[in-house]
């Protein structure tokens, strides 16, 4: 049997990159013409530069092109146990996907959306077999990026979702079980990463470049929230908090921003476009020092409320804290766990600060999560 793959941008071929290297037979799909041929181009050059790095063999390669097959009908997809659809972001048109698979393949056949934010409940309603329709959301650039988040909704069949955490898991992947919730874990807990750097921003409390270095110095993350949403693409970046935000009924917590709403209106969406919060090519070397009590405080704004969102996810069983802390490191390249660093910084530290927060501006988006209060509390 094969695994099909809808949608050959980026992230489809990325997938099916994915599982023809661990041993899959694999068929792509896409209405674009044009789509097909520079997914084969992309793959082809992609395939090359890791044999050229010696990460695999020339013959690897074409055993691993020789498995994958691009085909210009859906119908080819019918000898397929697995389809992942990799399509826009949409939910009318991911429905519509899996309306049409459910006439095409075996009713054994999993159907899978490879959606970061939209419900998987809501995929499943109105079908036939409800119980095989999951989310598996792989993070791009999906040969690269190890974590996987499984989500099953109320509707999916347990058996299929190990079955299916056990086959992702053999193409290499860390795959962390999530509640069908808004965001589900990784989108949900890293909205603060965001939102508070835009809202420092916004207020004066620190440039751009301030705060971005001192999330990298001071808190030893990759990248700073302004460069990593320049390379998500603002429109994107915005999109996904919207939808968190629309889909929590509005919680102050996840409320967007209006800069971010104005950069991606006004096409600055990052590296895409050339411009976005930096222009591109970037200029590294144009960084101040920074002081220490002001990147002290720039940092603990934003990490005392990553800790909290962790714990709230905890807190409703979005899942396990092991899961929490692999996907955050696995899926973002945080440094560390938030509930074990959290835990480190100290809790009571962490609490201390929410509260000061909450207290100073009287919004409910700093409100100190239950269990992580509990916890600190009993330190």
């Amino acid at each position: 049997m094969s695994v099909g793959i809808i949608g050959c941008g980026s992230m489809g071929s990325g997938i099916a990159q994915v599982a023809a290297q661990a041993g899959e037979w694999v068929l792509v799909f896409d209405t674009n013409s044009e789509a097909i041929k520079r997914a084969k181009v992309s793959l082809e050059a992609i395939l090359s530069r890791l044999v050229e790095k010696q990460r695999i063999t020339a013959e690897k390669k074409d055993e691993i092109l020789s498995r994958i097959e691009f085909v210009d009908s859906l119908k080819k997809l019918s000898r397929c146990n697995l389809v992942i659809e990799a399509i826009v972001e949409k939910m009318e048109a991911k429905q519509s996907v899996f309306e049409m698979l459910e006439k095409i393949v075996d009713v054994n056949c999993v159907l899978a959306s490879n959606t970061s934010s939209l419900s998987i409940a809501s995929l499943a309603k109105g079908r036939l077999h409800p119980e095989r329709i999951i989310g598996l959301h792989f993070f791009n650039p999906a040969p690269l990026m190890p974590l996987v988040e499984l989500i099953p909704s109320l509707l999916s069949s347990n058996t299929i979702v190990e079955n299916v955490r056990s086959r992702v898991a053999n193409w290499g992947k860390t795959v962390v079980l999530a509640k069908d919730t808004p965001g589900f874990i990784v989108n949900r807990v890293a909205r603060p990463f965001y939102g508070e750097a835009l809202k420092m921003y916004e207020e004066g409390v620190g440039s751009i470049q301030e705060i971005d270095q001192a999330m990298r110095e001071y808190g030893g993350f990759k990248m700073g929230p302004f460069q990593l949403m320049d390379l998500i693409g603002n429109d994107v970046n915005y999109a996904v908090t919207t939808t968190v935000w629309t889909q929590f009924y509005y919680d102050p917590r996840f409320k967007p921003s209006l800069t971010q709403c104005r950069m991606a209106e006004a096409g600055l969406l990052g590296r895409k476009s050339g411009q976005g919060y930096y222009s591109y090519p970037l200029n590294e070397n144009a960084l101040t020092p920074l002081d220490e009590a002001k990147a002290k405080y720039l940092f603990e704004r934003i990490f005392f409320m990553l800790v909290n969102e962790a714990y709230d996810a905890l807190f409703m069983q979005v899942a396990s804290a092991e899961d929490i802390d692999l996907a955050m490191q696995q899926g973002v390249n945080y440094p560390k766990g938030l509930i074990a660093w959290g835990k480190e910084y100290g809790l009571p530290t962490v609490l201390a600060g929410l509260e000061f927060l909450f207290e100073e501006y009287g919004d409910d988006r700093y409100r100190p999560n239950p269990l992580l209060r509990k916890t600190a509390k009993a330190i």
